[in-house]
């Protein structure tokens, strides 16, 4: 029922997005500023409160407890591990909003802050920072370890709905209600994933032109998704040990690169000094950039920018943490959080600092106009930064080519996803279901680069991430519930064991204490 309810859902939003595209696109944007301004305070408060719930979790004693049970021992290494949580987590975004967005925030800044100042310049990556450092990765981390814990130590099946039973119990979580919640999560997934592919689409045929005679347009666009399907494809019937490990190692392999050679191409000294002095800035001022909104001066920056981005995080939760689920188990709950949380927000901020910095240093200190670029649009200022660096052919395809691999990555892990999420046994898949999903999500993302409503599904996606970040709420409360059942319940058996050790010690005593007085008497 959940699959075939998803499809059909999907199918009637893609056709509205070809077919009737101007109401589409109104209805979408129309729903979109009642969410953003009657519940973005609420996007702003989830978001920081999963944040501190989660360090909460890490240092507290039930950061011990551990995926899986007691004996159970991590599938994949930690190298492994780390690059598919970051392959899936981020991927296509980084590279195609590392140096975009900091240009974007330099000419149009955040509230009180003169455009394209050396304070613009400052608070461009101070928030990148922000909206890809750490609240990204709770948000993940979250449903991830809820999900994991669910399936691997409740032998749930692996559902959003199973992470409920807690509060509303596993009747209501297997009923109507149950199904509600997980056709919401793969229909946002599903467009969530669909949406970032025609972002890929999109930049890996401005590379394309960039850099050869291939015309940027759609019928490249259609192409690119057409060859990237059949990789992804590919690559899912070979399995999660090997087809995604393998991608997402290949992926830090040249995402590495990527970042290496910008870094010593570029403005060296300045991009590890922006760092270091943005680092600082964004975590003494982490708590107030977490709750700023603007009542006073109603401007709509905020609305923009950072709600917009929790609720993306949010509507990609369900995929980003069913991917994790399935990848995590035999961690303790601790280095899940560390592992998750901070580790790749450390990476983001390295990358974010090296392309940004560059564009930057370009546009202020060089005499570059950036700007112009931007204006043609977000899938552009990557290369025209490329264009100002030594070995700029190289940079640029190498950009192309690590663009491709994530889009690949994700439209795999998402593959597999979206098949378990609509499926109501535990375990892998069928691969049919699979490629139902695998075409579904490039047959959306074609309609809509056709149909130019990539703006309005986005739209789509921050009105549904709202009951998600309800969900979140609950799922909060659910995870301290049982982590702290689970904490109790190991407490209770040690004390048993410590018990029974100190009974027998006793037993043990006075039958020595026995023989030694019957050798006595002897």
């Amino acid at each position: 029922m959940v699959f075939r309810i998803s499809v059909v859902l999907l199918a009637l939003l893609a056709l509205g997005g070809v077919f009737v595209p101007e109401a589409f696109g109104e209805i979408s944007a129309r729903a979109q500023a009642l969410t953003l301004s009657g519940a973005g305070w609420f996007y702003l408060v989830i978001v920081f409160v999963a944040l501190v719930f989660l360090l909460y979790l890490a240092v507290s004693p039930m950061g011990a407890l551990r995926i899986g049970g007691a004996d159970a021992e991590p599938e994949f290494s930690r190298r492994s591990w780390f690059a598919m949580l970051f392959s899936a987590g981020m991927g296509i975004g980084l590279v195609f909003f590392g140096a975009a967005e900091p240009l974007s925030h330099f000419q149009r800044p955040p509230e009180g802050i003169e455009p394209q100042s050396l304070e613009a310049a400052r608070a461009s990556l101070r928030y990148v920072f922000f909206h890809w450092g750490l609240h990204p990765w709770a948000i993940y981390a979250l449903m991830g370890l809820a999900m994991a814990w669910f399936q691997f130590n409740r032998n749930s099946r692996g559902l959003i709905s199973d992470l409920l039973s807690p509060l509303i119990g596993e009747r209501h979580s297997h009923g109507a209600l149950g199904k509600a919640v997980d056709v919401l999560a793969v229909v946002a997934t599903a467009i969530g994933v669909a949406t970032t592919l025609g972002f890929g689409a999109m930049q890996i045929s401005a590379g394309l032109s960039h850099v050869t005679t291939v015309p940027a347009g759609f019928s490249t666009q259609a192409v690119i998704i057409a060859v990237a399907f059949v990789l992804y494809m590919a690559s899912s019937a070979t399995g999660l040990s090997r087809g995604i490990k393998w991608l997402s190692n290949f992926n830090m392999a040249v995402a590495a690169l990527l970042l290496a050679l910008v870094i010593v191409l570029g403005p060296t000294a300045f991009i590890f000094e922006s760092l270091t002095t943005t680092l600082g800035a964004y975590l003494n001022q982490l708590p107030a950039m977490s709750l700023h909104m603007t009542p006073f001066s109603q401007r709509a920056w905020v609305g923009d920018w950072t709600i917009f981005y929790w609720a993306w995080w949010i509507a990609w939760a369900p995929f980003v943490g069913a991917f994790f689920a399935k990848i995590s188990y035999g961690r303790t709950v601790r280095e899940f959080v560390f592992g998750v949380v901070c580790g790749p927000a450390m990476v983001s901020f390295l990358w974010f600092a090296a392309f940004g910095a560059t564009v930057l240093y370009q546009q202020m200190f060089q005499g570059a106009d950036q700007l112009a670029a931007l204006s043609l649009g977000i899938e552009h200022v990557l290369f025209a930064m490329a264009d100002l660096l030594p070995l700029s052919t190289v940079i640029s395809w190498v950009a192309i080519v690590l663009l491709l691999s994530f889009f690949v990555t994700s439209a795999d892990s998402a593959t597999l996803v979206l098949a378990s999420m609509s499926s109501e046994s535990a375990g892998a898949p069928p691969l049919a279901k699979k490629v139902v999903w695998g075409v579904l999500q490039s047959v959306i993302a074609v309609a809509l680069l056709a149909a130019g409503g990539l703006e309005a599904l986005q739209a789509v996606i921050i009105v549904a991430a709202l009951p998600f970040a309800v969900l979140l709420a609950a799922i909060m409360v659910s995870l301290n519930r049982t982590l702290g059942e689970e904490k109790r319940m190991h407490e209770r058996h040690d004390r048993e064991v410590r018990h029974a050790e100190v009974r027998w010690l006793q037993k043990e005593r006075e039958r020595a204490e026995k023989a030694q007085s019957g050798a006595g008497e002897l």
